[in-house]
């Protein structure tokens, strides 16, 4: 492996900040990402399409391709990381740190690293024996709302035979995940002076009411939906941040309280969306118009793959792994869309993902990368 070459991709990757959050403030855009991902790929001789999303303005996706035709293997990937907490990082999170055999950095397993894996492995393969197109998809706005994959899903030429999504399994292939749900309720009551309960409508009090009757569908989703692949095998509910009122002697007149779910595959979004307002609807009906049940992003459905798969066997043998279930999300259930057969997998640990000091297992760079190589190899030059 060409270490110097791979180790100045990563160092540029994780020195090119781009956070995507919904809060505006930490919000950025992903383009000097997207621009080295694309000078890198001409080199080695890709034709880039960069496009930036319909409705997130200074986001963009990147498609690179070498080699013609439908088929082959799209090698995908995010280009932005979650915010940080610079209190909490003993690194600096733009700069690629070595120190005991682990590389330190925001994005160097989740996921900007991935493209490093990814291009050095190009680089080794000759590009005359190449027989089926290898494609390289950086997306925008994982970590959000994944607009990127959203909009890729729907791409009018993109016709891969099979697709790796390189998030951080520790090479484990990934064969099916959870979906994903972010829900805000909202009670607007009436405020009011604290010495005159009955000249107010407290929305503290009526959230009591609504989380009672989540507790009770938390405890119904556990007990009749049950998946065994997966370690946590029941659909998940989690009372996540809830704050209202303002003064301990005014009534509150405003609560919200936002809730995560995980729906399994089979589950879908609408079926758990009608649940989850049915279980505030006698609420409601007891005081009109007071609660709203409000999607924070666009839920993500689960991704449901087949343990029989040509690229679940081929990655399974490659790795010496079996496949497995996991209880987080990916871009997986959009690119699927694509008609093409879809796995996660890609080089380090998700206990790293989202975590202050994030890094590589160094001893873990050359194993991963000959799986890679050999995936790619078998898919398009075989």
């Amino acid at each position: 492996m060409k270490l110097p070459a791979f180790m100045e991709m990563y160092q540029q990757l994780i020195a090119a900040p781009s956070i995507s959050a919904l809060e505006e403030s930490l919000n950025m855009s992903n383009q000097n990402v997207i621009q080295l991902l694309a000078q890198w790929c001409e080199t080695l001789g890709f034709t880039v399409e960069v496009t930036e999303l319909e409705h997130a303005k200074g986001k963009y996706n990147l498609i690179a391709r070498r080699g013609s035709g439908d088929g082959g293997l799209m090698l995908a990937g995010h280009t932005d990381t979650v915010p940080f907490d610079d209190s909490r990082w003993q690194f600096d999170p733009f700069k690629l740190s070595a120190q005991d055999n682990k590389l330190y950095g925001l994005g160097s397993i989740d996921m900007k690293g991935f493209f490093a894996f990814v291009l050095n492995a190009i680089s080794e393969l000759d590009e005359l024996q190449q027989n089926a197109p290898i494609m390289i998809l950086a997306t925008a706005d994982e970590e959000t709302t994944m607009a990127g994959a959203q909009e890729i899903a729907k791409h009018p030429s993109l016709k891969p035979a099979r697709c790796i999504i390189g998030e951080p399994t520790d090479m484990v292939p990934v064969f099916t995940h959870k979906g994903h749900m972010t829900t805000a309720i909202r009670i607007v009551g009436r405020s009011g002076h604290s010495s005159d309960p009955e000249r107010g409508l407290n929305a503290i009090e009526i959230m009591h009411q609504v989380i009672a009757n989540l507790l009770k569908l938390r405890e119904e989703l556990k007990n009749k939906y049950s998946t065994p692949h997966f370690a946590i095998p029941y659909p998940t509910l989690n009372l996540g941040h809830i704050h209202g009122g303002d003064n301990a002697n005014r009534i509150c007149g405003c609560c919200e309280l936002h809730i995560d779910m995980r729906p399994l595959p089979g589950l879908s979004i609408k079926e758990l969306q009608a649940m989850l307002t049915a279980a505030v609807a006698p609420i409601n009906t007891h005081y009109p118009n007071s609660v709203s049940v409000i999607d924070m992003h666009e839920p993500i459905p689960a991704f449901t793959g087949s343990t029989d798969s040509a690229l679940v066997k081929m990655a399974e043998r490659l790795s010496g792994q079996q496949a497995i279930a996991v209880n987080y999300c990916t871009e997986a259930p959009f690119l699927q869309q694509l008609g093409c057969e879809t796995i996660v997998m890609g080089p380090g640990s998700i206990n790293q993902a989202h975590q202050p000091n994030e890094f590589l297992a160094m001893e873990k760079i050359q194993p991963s990368q000959d799986i890679i190589k050999q995936l790619i190899r078998e898919s398009c030059f075989s």
